[in-house]
């Protein structure tokens, strides 16, 4: 199954235009409250040095693409509608839309660093950013505890297996439901804790969901400002949406030569307007080195959720499928992961009749419990 991101953050934060800067999807992108109505999904991208390059042989990706020796791996994204403070109480659109986020591995959360919008989308001046980041910490887990409410005379009287199976759901791990019940001392062989202690036990549960923080809207601020001190304790990545958007539908139409998360681009066939607009994109990447929407996927998944990847290959001397593919699959694989992993990845049945694998470039046999390394090209045998 692919990797899931779910995109969140208040309405107006620029969030629906992050996401189609990374999956170029037609989101309606709007300057006032509850512009996303109904969940986008989208395909976005992390980056990898494709392998190729390493025997002079172009690739033929089957589930990703490759441009000027950079592999291009999938990540599945949905945006969803913006949340205010107080939705868990049936403000704004309430929680109709983070049921949708259930299915999400991870979040990212954009926020206005303009400080131009506040809390609830509505224009402002001198909005503090990280309030954005309390509040919707706020929610989620609110969101989290309204779950476990709901579903409280199911699990009630039962050891914490059953409340464990109940959020597997939500991506969060048996382990970590178990591990954060014995952080808080609550009882894990019989379930009987109080309102409050749920509460507890939800907020800490957010904390096994990674979470991204971009701050937004950075084209917008005439003078540097400190990070550290905007979001002070909170791990941020600067991004301008609206650059990375622009530039990619440039490069689409021909105007530019623009690789994705690079540092500055080519003009092609731009038009006076376009060069006019162009400037002050490059203005801001001479400044900014990067809009920093490539930088934001890539952080939360190779970094926060320490994720590497595998290419599988049937002949491991050319690293290519049966018909002569040159690395035709890529997969997205936590750190950790073994051969057999990435056999289930391919298919069930491979996995089921797994007998070892080889690394394509030592030709050294690899068992099942070998850690993937990043980037491995792996033949997998099987019965």
């Amino acid at each position: 199954m692919a990797l899931t991101v779910g995109v969140v953050g208040k309405p107006n934060a620029g969030k629906s235009t992050f996401f189609s800067a990374l999956t170029m999807a037609d989101a309606k992108i709007a300057a006032f409250p509850f512009t996303t109505l109904e969940p986008n999904i989208g395909v976005g991208y992390v980056r990898k040095k494709c392998p190729h390059t390493e025997i002079g042989k172009e690739c033929k990706p089957r589930d990703s693409f490759c441009r000027e020796g950079i592999r291009f791996i999938p990540v599945k994204l949905i945006d969803v509608a913006g949340l205010v403070p107080n939705a868990h109480k049936g403000k704004g659109l309430g929680f109709q839309f983070l049921d949708d986020l259930s299915s999400a591995d991870a979040l990212i959360q954009v926020v206005d660093a303009s400080g131009k919008t506040d809390l609830e989308g509505k224009a402002t001046t001198n909005a503090d950013p990280m309030s954005e980041v309390t509040f919707l910490r706020s929610e989620l887990y609110h969101w989290i505890a309204s779950i476990i409410t709901k579903n409280w005379k199911k699990v009630r009287t039962k050891n914490i297996s059953a409340l464990a199976e109940m959020l597997s759901g939500l991506k969060i791990s048996p382990e970590k439901t178990s591990q954060i019940a014995r952080k808080l001392s609550l009882d894990t062989a019989r379930l009987n804790w109080s309102e409050e202690e749920r509460l507890e036990f939800s907020k800490e549960i957010i904390s096994a969901k990674p979470i991204l923080v971009v701050a937004n809207k950075m084209d917008e601020l005439h003078s540097p400002i400190d990070m550290q001190t905007l979001f002070p304790n909170t791990d941020v990545i600067p991004t301008s949406s609206l650059y990375e958007l622009a530039l990619k539908k440039a490069d689409e139409s021909g105007a530019i030569s623009y690789l994705p998360g690079s540092p500055s681009f080519e003009i092609k066939n731009a038009t006076n307007k376009q060069k006019e607009v162009l400037g002050q994109i490059a203005s801001y990447l001479e400044k900014n080195k990067t809009t920093g929407v490539q930088d934001a996927i890539e952080t939360l998944v190779y970094k926060r959720m320490s994720h590497l990847v595998a290419f599988p290959v049937e002949d491991e001397a050319k690293w290519a499928d049966q018909k002569g593919n040159v690395l035709p699959n890529s997969f997205l694989l936590p750190e950790g992961s073994t051969p057999l992993d990435l056999a289930e990845r391919v298919h069930t049945d491979l996995a089921n009749n797994f007998i070892s694998a080889l690394d394509a470039r030592k030709k050294t046999r690899l068992s099942k419990e070998y850690e993937l390394k990043d980037c491995d090209i792996i033949k997998i045998f099987s019965k």
